[in-house]
């Protein structure tokens, strides 16, 4: 009395829901260089670890004798497996089923997949590829009436922002419901060639009146400069490598914290370049980035050959004057701020100041402590920055700041201006600031303050340029950071080549004192 028969069936159904959409549709997923779903998660989840649940969902088409005929499987697979040893949950479209639309099964799976997620408080990575949502009109004759929009499942989503790490990768055509999932998430990217994301395809922009096409429509140029996606990638092998290392950063859930990473770089390491980076001629720009690389820990080559940065920007190709992403110090996470002077001299703008929300809400909700090198001329004005409402989502910004509760280091690289520059500090934690002595701060640069404050000596002066010049003499003897650390306005004034040893330092002091659990304002996405 073996059961051997129903394993056999068993085998033959899984066999079944492996084929996908059938060696054509296959074909063509290849043919417009796209890996299939299933390749996709073997090259995402580390090897051999990948548990599907729900192989066996799918439409069965059965003869007068009740045998299985044909079998459509669920064109959404998801499943547990580990990546870099880590649990999480993988979800993935099968485009080569119905182009990854709708169909009985997939609203279930996709909701278990993040339920699932949420419940073992395990990171989660959505591999997109189509629409995921309602599907054609097509669809209506089948089922015979319509229904109203009920995204049931979406709790599950908003809930899992404030508790575990969820990635999207955009891998293909996506649209409606399924562009929402790709942004509902804290990191999100596109690849170039081959992604494309929009609420809604050419043929309904056509009805409404507008002709595009779908490039122009969603592209990578488009979304990846607008901020609707974090990065785009040549790749889907990098996209696989970027959702690994940006994990690698954050803990499993809000309730761990972030782990230290390993120690590979010297914390009292001094750079000799760093003395020299910053011009002294204040209207000469330079190169932050340089650093960055210079202050965060650096790690091997993944070829072997050589060291790399361990900062990994988030968002390059948007908001371009501020400059975020993670980093690690003498082995811990940390999250990091700041401003390209190459960039409106690294004015805070509008699309600034919501990457900056978005990286402090990723900070608090996983416990990170957040490093500001500051840069800060203040908000970029303008009739531009007053049209795009720069005030109010920068002051958005500084609400975000000021509710946060990570450890927060500042250290000012040269400029800190206004209401913006008011970044360098949150007033109701003891400040653990640094300067270097190219600082320069106030409540507005002396070169554009003065003409506004002598205006009246300057109109009556009779050699105008002469007063100026004198007027700046005097105020320049006074903008010295030196004068201000006597008052003790900032705490310490430092040698350059000093701030990685320091920032190493406190990096090791807040570790103990990071504590766990849900950000009480929760993540916005």
């Amino acid at each position: 009395m073996s059961w051997e028969p129903e394993i056999a069936e068993l085998n033959r159904r899984r066999e079944l829901a492996d084929r996908m959409g059938g060696a054509d549709k296959v074909e063509r997923q290849h043919f417009f260089g796209k890996l299939t779903v299933r390749e996709r998660i073997a090259r995402m989840a580390d090897d051999g670890t990948f548990n599907e649940i729900g192989h066996l969902t799918g439409i069965g088409d059965y003869d007068d004798d009740g045998n299985l005929v044909e079998f459509t499987p669920a064109n959404l697979l998801f499943g547990r497996a580990t990546v870099d040893g880590r649990p999480v949950i993988i979800s993935g479209d099968d485009f080569t089923v119905r182009g990854g639309s709708s169909e009985l099964s997939i609203a279930k799976k996709s909701q278990m997949a993040e339920q699932l997620a949420l419940e073992l408080e395990i990171p989660i990575i959505r591999l997109i590829d189509g629409m995921g949502g309602g599907g054609s009109v097509k669809e209506l004759e089948h089922i015979g009436h319509t229904y109203v929009p009920d995204l049931w499942f979406w709790p599950y989503v908003v809930e899992g922002l404030s508790t575990i790490p969820q990635v999207s990768l955009a891998l293909g055509s996506v649209a409606g419901i399924g562009a929402a999932r790709v942004v509902t998430s804290h990191y999100c990217l596109m690849v170039r060639d081959i992604s494309l994301m929009m609420i809604a395809g050419p043929a309904l922009i056509d009805h409404a009146g507008e002709q595009i096409t779908k490039e122009d429509l969603g592209g990578t140029h488009v979304h990846t400069t607008n901020g609707a996606v974090d990065d785009v990638v040549d790749s889907e092998e990098e996209a696989f490598d970027r959702a690994r290392r940006f994990l690698s950063y954050l803990p499993s859930s809000a309730h761990q914290l972030p782990p230290r990473g390993p120690v590979t770089d010297d914390p009292q390491r001094r750079e000799e370049q760093l003395i020299e980076i910053v011009p002294r001629n204040r209207r000469r720009p330079y190169k932050m980035r340089t650093i960055l690389e210079a202050v965060f820990d650096r790690e091997p080559a993944a070829d072997g050959d050589g060291w790399t940065s361990s900062f990994f920007e988030i968002g390059r190709n948007w908001g371009k004057s501020v400059i975020t992403g993670l980093a690690r110090l003498d082995g811990w996470p940390v999250a990091v701020i700041s401003e390209d002077p190459y960039i409106y001299a690294g004015g805070w703008t509008a699309d600034g100041s919501e990457k900056a929300i978005r990286l402090i809400d990723l900070a608090n909700t996983f416990h990170l402590p957040v490093v500001h090198l500051a840069d800060v001329p203040g908000f970029y004005i303008g009739s531009t920055a007053e049209r795009e409402a720069t005030i109010r989502k920068g002051s958005r910004a500084l609400a975000a700041l000021m509710q946060g509760n990570s450890p927060f280091c500042t250290v000012v690289i040269r400029k800190a201006f206004g209401v913006a520059g008011g970044t360098v500090s949150v007033p109701q934690r003891a400040p653990y600031r640094f300067a270097w002595p190219s600082a320069d701060w106030g409540s507005l640069p002396i070169e554009g303050g003065i003409e506004v404050a002598y205006k009246a000596e300057l109109n009556e002066a009779d050699d105008r340029d002469a007063l100026l010049a004198d007027i700046s003499a005097r105020l320049n003897k006074v903008r010295s950071p030196f004068r201000t650390a006597e008052t003790f306005g900032i705490e310490d004034i430092i040698d350059p080549r000093d701030t990685r040893p320091l920032l190493c330092e406190w990096a090791n002091l807040v570790a103990p004192v990071r504590k766990t659990g849900r950000y009480s304002h929760g993540y916005r996405p």
